[in-house]
């Protein structure tokens, strides 16, 4: 199926998306129920409204827009993403694959083509863990993967709840009602820009994800025993942030230990206590992510870890404690999804090649109600959530062509 994509009015909604935003241009930050976001959801629900598409919202702001098939009682092919978006970040995270999926309805609405199967343009609420300290609120509410005890739990930095936060915003449902069945979804795909070097690297114009990685997010606590940097010999030391560089080291050498290209381990975080140049360091804390597309191998690198902190413990005679902050499942795409990706872009002569993602998507949380799959288009040098994120119109356009033209097989 030859569609026409709208490119230049693809390339203005985004731009004008990209202006809804709490900093200047480029830099866009648009923190989810803020004013911006709200902005910028009205902005999208008018280019629905625009399109014919009947719009639905939930309790938590997951927004809908349906193009009706002609046995609407059939389970729907759903398309989306996120437009929420990090302090002082891009403007293609998400956005390329909600604006992505409208245009390509837009383009089959053009075509002729009647789905058989309604086709569902899906925004998630708050894919980013800004806010909430929390990635894919939306999408994981949708499968089931939070409930309705969030609401209240949830906080933001001025401790105001989710529940109080949404209502504010105009969310006013239950939270219990926002859960979908698993019959609700025939098919769902992601279009997104790939946040990484490999297919600008290797002039590949699209990527077709197979799995996507999940990480586990572990917070350690390190207590030794403060004192005088020039009064405490080093033989009677109990140096807490000693302890934690071995910790960090550990975390590097068991994930590179696994020999899987795909077993990756940060320590993004480390906090010392009392952090004077002159004082011992009495206590530490570090927070950790080690993520994989095999859960038992990303398991087995968590209890490596494990094991060390208990060995350091006791060579360095330091308390250490390990909490788990969060432990998600990997997913793997859907095999007639993938395959109606693959197919479109050999009908639309565009080259592909199967990819992971090794980031976090609202896709990951799909997978646990409906088949999924993921589109990845190429953006510029690899860099995403920075102002210089970048993707081309042409790719951009080619991403929704190939995704309409799968979204019509799915739907048919």
């Amino acid at each position: 199926m030859k569609l026409s994509v709208n490119q230049d009015q693809l390339s203005g909604e985004l731009e004008t998306l990209a202006s809804f935003s709490s900093v200047p241009s480029p830099a866009v930050t648009r923190i989810v129920f803020s004013e911006v976001d709200l902005q910028a959801r009205a902005y999208l629900k008018s280019l629905c409204v625009a399109a014919r598409l009947a719009i639905r919202e939930d309790a938590v702001g997951n927004t809908f827009a349906r193009w009706t098939g002609s046995e609407p009682a059939l389970a729907a092919v759903a398309s989306g993403s996120h437009i929420d978006a990090i302090p002082h970040s891009g403007r293609f995270d998400g956005t390329v694959g909600v604006l992505g999926a409208l245009e390509a309805i837009r383009a089959l609405q053009r075509s002729g083509y009647q789905p058989r199967r309604s086709i569902e343009m899906v925004l998630f609420t708050s894919e980013e863990p800004t806010r909430f300290g929390i990635g894919c609120l939306g999408s994981r509410l949708l499968a089931g993967a939070l409930d309705a005890s969030a609401g209240p739990q949830l906080k933001d930095r001025d401790g105001a709840t989710l529940d109080q936060v949404r209502r504010g915003a105009g969310f006013d449902g239950r939270l219990e009602d926002v859960r979908l069945d698993a019959a609700h979804y025939h098919a769902f795909v992601e279009l997104h820009i790939e946040q990484g070097p490999l297919l600008e690297r290797d002039g590949i114009p699209l990527g077709i994800v197979t799995a996507i990685a999940a990480p586990a997010s572990l917070r350690i606590t390190i207590e030794g025993e403060g004192g005088h940097a020039g009064a405490v010999l080093m033989p009677g030391r109990r140096d807490a942030f000693l302890g934690a560089c071995e910790i960090a080291l550990a975390v590097e050498l068991a994930a590179s230990s696994t020999g899987a290209i795909d077993t990756v381990g940060t320590v993004g975080v480390c906090e010392i206590f009392p952090g004077a140049v002159n004082s011992i360091p009495s206590r530490v804390r570090v927070d950790l992510d080690v993520r994989d597309i095999d859960q038992a191998r990303r398991d087995g690198v968590l209890r490596r870890i494990e094991e060390v902190c208990r060995e350091v413990g006791a060579k360095r005679n330091l308390a250490v404690v390990s909490e788990i902050l969060n432990v998600d499942a990997p997913a793997a795409a859907t095999g007639f999804v993938v395959e109606a990706l693959e197919a479109s872009c050999r009908e639309l002569d565009v080259n592909f090649q199967h990819m992971v993602s090794r980031a976090y998507h609202d896709t990951l949380f799909m997978a646990r109600i409906t088949p999924v799959a993921m589109l990845f288009i190429p953006c510029r040098n690899g860099v995403s959530h920075m102002p210089s994120e970048f993707a081309s119109a042409e790719d951009i356009a080619r991403g929704a062509a190939v995704l309409g033209a799968a979204l019509a097989r799915l739907a048919s």
